[in-house]
Parts: structure tokens; C-alpha cells; sequence
């Protein structure tokens, strides 16, 4: 193997994780978590602040899991809802969220589970996880 061909390979090599990057949520616009699940999509929605430090660790789990697997992106929609403005919408309402930093997964008609800040991955992945076995 030539040098030439070994250092474009190890380049090639470096930058594979950044190309793996899991596709930004959507931010949520009221009435698009109701089209995704009319659609028949398992919805992963995250009641979120920016300021919120639990929402973040929160958020670093979700990202670190769809970047371990990416069968999530394959079988959810992923959809991050800005509590600071959404907190008194029909989404939140509907669903009785409590507060900020709550996690839940949607399937049609049903919730399969949610997460009330907490930031465990483990229970994070067990709650993305049932979303899969909706899908």
C-alpha cells in the first residue's frame, strides 16, 4: 500500500463517525405530531427548554442512543417540543404534560411510555426501545 493511499484511507476513516450523524429532530409546528401519527410514524417527542440542564442531559442521551442505532431515526420521527412556547398547546394538553424535560413515545391513538426528568440512558433506551417495538 502506498503512503499516499493509507493517509487518504485513514482520513476517510476519521470522518466516518461525523457522516453517521443522526438527522435533527423536527421542531414541532403545531398539528405535526398528529400528521406523523396519521401517518402511521411512532413519534418520539421531547418537552424541552433551553435553559433547562435536565432537558440537555436528556438531549445527549437521545443523541448518543440514535447515533449507537440507527434503526430509532429508521422507525421514529423525532420531534422536540420548545416548552418555554408550547406548554399551553393542544399537544401538551392532550397529553397531560406535567413539565418541562418530559420524554414520550405516541403510536397511533396510544402513548407506549413516557419519562419525567429523568436522564438515565439506560431508561431513556428502554423508552426509545418501545418505540421501536411499536414501529
Amino acid at each position: 500500500m502506498k503512503r499516499r493511499d493509507f493517509i487518504a484511507m485513514t482520513g476517510a476513516a476519521a470522518l466516518m463517525p461525523l457522516m453517521a450523524k443522526a438527522a435533527a429532530p423536527l421542531k414541532f409546528t403545531p398539528g405535526l405530531v398528529e400528521e406523523q401519527l396519521a401517518a402511521g410514524k411512532t413519534v418520539f417527542v421531547d418537552f424541552y427548554t433551553e435553559w433547562c440542564s435536565t432537558c440537555r442531559a436528556q438531549g445527549r442521551a437521545i443523541e448518543a442512543l440514535r447515533q449507537e442505532d440507527p434503526a430509532y431515526d429508521k422507525n421514529m420521527v423525532f420531534v422536540k417540543v420548545d416548552w418555554d412556547v408550547h406548554a399551553g398547546s393542544e399537544l401538551s394538553r392532550k397529553h397531560k404534560i406535567p413539565r418541562r424535560s418530559t420524554l414520550i413515545v405516541l403510536r397511533g391513538q396510544n402513548e407506549l411510555g413516557r419519562i419525567v426528568a429523568g436522564t438515565s440512558k439506560a431508561d431513556i433506551k428502554a423508552l426509545m426501545d418501545l418505540g421501536l417495538a411499536g414501529a
